[in-house]
């Protein structure tokens, strides 16, 4: 099994060629350095000092920033030692990119799609001491490649959905010769300790979800609104999908009847859907604005849909309560949720529908802690929100989340799992 899907990343490498220039050409990739990802002259390898080179894998976002706090840890307390960071997304590029300034000792590169010609150079030039993937990203070629030249390596933030088991499974064989591989397993939850012991892992250690260390910095979060939403009534609709806005607009209305001017701030998550929001909005008879980055907020708007990425924490800062989208499609019941971390470890109180299978364990300690609650209706989310509005506005000087204790304790653990595998490698 293993020949053939090094056979049909040969064929099909040529079409994948394609397909990262029509990414390009729609700007869904880096317009400077979208090679990066398909050829092997365009690696642009850092010459390094006399030093070790770990290597974090994170896919998106929300993978980059769980490790950054990671790679602090180890930048700090460990000498002589650089880090390769490789990406996918064209956010993740932009974000990390803005993270580095000034920092000599950390590197970032566009993932190299898992050809074996393309892996086996990068490995070969990059030299790397050990490597580490984030979540659930498990690259056949590349892991025969670091295997064969000896290069530990692990999973950390380890998750295996049901439907991820199920796919490897079919292929039982194979996935017992590529899992057994793996020097290390930390896994975020007890359901994936399971899939992985079927899969044929062999060390695999209980971590915790490190989704939980993602840092916000309040002092470094501005927003051009900021004296409207300190003085309005609002909530946000963050994250939402198609299907979703009109759940929002519905609780907006029966939230008007108690609060006569109530802002809906709607953050969708993929913005070129806002032209169809603001024409929903009218269909309901609401005053809809669509607010770019440097828009002001106008007086007489109803619901503000907001067309900018990457400015939610600047909403959350200010908001009491959140929707998370994501939720309330039963079609995507499998892959439902958003993160909510953010939102969480700044001072919201958030609502989510029952779909949240991706983010499941994140939503049950929120939960627990009674940041989080489950809502099935716009009567039933208008209900909390009426609640939560009535009480004075949100505290901004001080924010401090329940869960930043726990976060503070998964990172203890998570360090001690790492060095732990770090000394055993002798690295």
């Amino acid at each position: 099994m293993i020949l053939i899907y090094r056979f049909f990343t040969y064929f099909f490498y040529p079409f994948l060629i394609l397909f990262i220039f029509f990414r390009k050409i729609i700007k869904k990739e880096d317009a400077l350095r979208y090679k990066e990802k398909i050829f092997s002259n365009s690696f642009n390898v850092t010459n390094r000092r006399n030093s070790k080179l770990i290597w974090f894998h994170a896919a998106s976002v929300g993978e980059l920033n769980s490790i950054m706090p990671i790679i602090n840890e180890l930048n700090q307390k460990r000498n002589n030692i650089e880090f390769l960071i490789t990406t996918v997304t064209l956010s993740s590029g932009n974000l990390i990119q803005g993270k580095l300034t000034n920092i000599t000792n950390i590197h970032h590169r566009y993932f190299p799609i898992d050809v074996d010609f393309l892996m086996k150079k990068f490995v070969r030039l990059w030299k790397p001491d050990a490597v580490f993937f984030v979540d659930s990203e498990i690259w056949p070629n590349l892991i025969l490649i670091l295997n064969k030249n000896k290069i530990p390596f692990s999973v950390i933030n380890a998750r295996i959905t049901k439907k991820t088991f199920k796919r490897w499974y079919r292929f039982k064989n194979t996935a017992k010769q590529i899992f057994a591989k793996f020097n290390l397993f930390l896994a975020s939850n007890k359901e994936t300790i399971n899939f992985l012991k079927e899969l044929g892992a062999k060390n695999i250690i209980f971590n915790g979800n490190i989704k939980l260390l993602s840092e916000v910095n309040i002092k470094k979060i501005n927003n051009l609104n900021e004296n409207i939403l300190l003085k309005k009534k609002f909530w946000l609709s963050a994250s939402t999908h198609h299907g979703e806005e009109e759940f929002c607009l519905k609780t907006h209305i029966l939230l008007k009847k108690k609060f006569e001017k109530i802002i809906t701030l709607i953050a969708p998550r993929h913005i070129n859907r806002v032209d169809k929001i603001k024409r929903l909005c009218k269909n309901f008879k609401l005053n809809p604005q669509i607010l770019n980055k440097d828009d002001k907020i106008n007086d007489n708007s109803d619901v503000i849909v907001i067309n900018s990425f990457g400015v939610l924490n600047e909403f959350y800062k200010f908001a009491i309560s959140v929707f998370i989208g994501k939720s309330t499609i039963e079609k995507l019941k499998n892959v439902g949720g958003q993160n909510p971390i953010d939102a969480a470890k700044l001072g919201c109180k958030i609502y989510h529908g029952p779909y949240v299978y991706n983010f499941k364990e994140i939503y049950e300690i929120l939960s627990n802690y009674k940041i989080s609650t489950q809502i099935n209706s716009p009567e039933e989310l208008s209900y909390h929100l009426s609640k939560d509005l009535i009480h004075q506005k949100k505290k901004i000087s001080n924010l401090e989340s329940p869960i930043d204790n726990l976060s503070k304790e998964t990172l203890k653990i998570t360090m001690n799992n790492i060095n732990k595998f770090l000394l055993d490698e002798a690295i």
